[in-house]
């Protein structure tokens, strides 16, 4: 079995991150020792150790930890640090499979999952292929493993994971389901129909559910919080969830790759349908919005015609309103905590986890 002892302060968010880490490294080892008569584990389970190196925010493992406290002075026992942990690597099928339906050549500063499975392969004619296939099936691996690791809990607080899987399965459901709304609002023909009521919809469940509320319900429900804590961890999370992906949204295009670790011509030629390409889409007089139309989803956009589409969305003041829109769902985020019935030291973190996450610059 594997253990995790610490005697740091749980509620410290850095020490979340590096513990989840050791769990996550403990438990791929564990894999492949189980497994000796499968030597292509050591590469899959290699790839997944070299994605977790490659650093991250780790946000879903944290707010699973603060959950739990956030109704208890106890310490967090095995059974959420596991849940943590599944948590990760659940996120890590997620960007998997992610940057294959993007086309996207990097994360986190590294080369994606299926550019470096077709490196491997160069002297095949078919290694891209290859690679996307074999990215398919590493990122199922993830998904599988993310529930073994429930599995394997032990009783204790255990015997709240009963209450806690549909909370796990609505996640995985919610996540799938935002992301496939995502793939219907981009492409070329996302301009065409400008609409940020669905671009909002989409953050709501492939952002705002997943990366926010789920994960501290979890560590909620693991505590056995009742309805009234649940409902206050849900009034900050939805909000904070939304101004997290808008950021996001704003990084995707004026971020410095060198401290995001993707390309900021990325989202635009995907032609993701975001609020802020909905916005200028809307405002946009004609001349702005055949600028966007024929730049948002071209594949072969160059930085000179990206260049341009920025300077339409500061013309419009979309990225002005998305500024304003960040600021006021973390104020909705804030004010949530002010009368909510939860532990001091949580709330305190959640504070800070709410202005780190809105002005963050990776």
């Amino acid at each position: 079995m594997i253990t995790l002892t610490t005697s740091r302060t749980p509620l410290e968010p850095d020490h979340v991150p590096g513990a989840v880490e050791a769990l996550l490294y403990q438990f791929l080892d564990t894999q492949i020792d189980s497994s000796p008569d499968l030597p292509e584990l050591d590469l899959f389970a290699g790839m997944l150790r070299d994605m977790i190196a490659a650093g991250g925010k780790r946000i879903r493992p944290v707010l699973c930890v603060v959950g739990w406290q956030s109704v208890t002075d106890r310490q967090p026992p095995q059974a959420v640090w596991r849940a943590a942990a599944s948590l990760e690597l659940f996120h890590l099928f997620a960007l998997i499979h992610d940057d294959i339906m993007d086309a996207s050549m990097t994360r986190r500063g590294q080369p994606t999952a299926h550019c470096s499975l077709a490196a491997r392969h160069s002297d095949r004619d078919d290694a891209a292929a290859l690679g996307v296939n074999a990215a398919i099936l590493l990122g199922d691996l993830a998904l599988g493993w993310s529930y073994d690791l429930l599995h394997t809990t032990r009783p204790g607080p255990a015997r709240h994971l009963s209450r806690a899987w549909p909370l796990f399965n609505a996640l995985r459901t919610e996540t799938l389901v935002g992301q496939y709304l995502d793939l219907l609002g981009s492409g070329p023909g996302a301009a065409a129909r400008p609409d940020i009521t669905a671009a909002r919809r989409v953050i709501r469940y492939k952002t705002a559910k997943y990366t926010c509320e789920r994960p501290l319900q979890l560590g909620a429900h693991l505590a056995g919080a009742g309805t009234t804590a649940l409902a206050a961890l849900s009034a900050y999370a939805l909000p904070l969830g939304e101004a997290f992906q808008l950021r996001d949204d704003l990084l995707g295009v004026y971020g410095d790759p060198e401290h995001t670790g993707k390309s900021v011509l990325d989202d635009l030629r995907e032609g993701k349908h975001t609020v802020l390409a909905a916005t200028a889409l809307q405002r946009a007089t004609p001349a702005q919005a055949s600028v966007l139309r024929t730049g948002l989803g071209n594949r072969a956009l160059t930085e000179a015609h990206a260049s341009t589409i920025r300077e339409v969305f500061a013309a419009t003041g979309a990225r002005t309103a998305v500024e304003n829109l960040i600021s006021q769902r973390c104020e909705e985020a804030l004010a949530a905590l002010d009368h909510a019935p939860l532990r001091p030291g949580a709330t305190a973190a959640l504070r800070a986890m709410a202005t780190a996450a809105v002005t963050r610059t990776a």
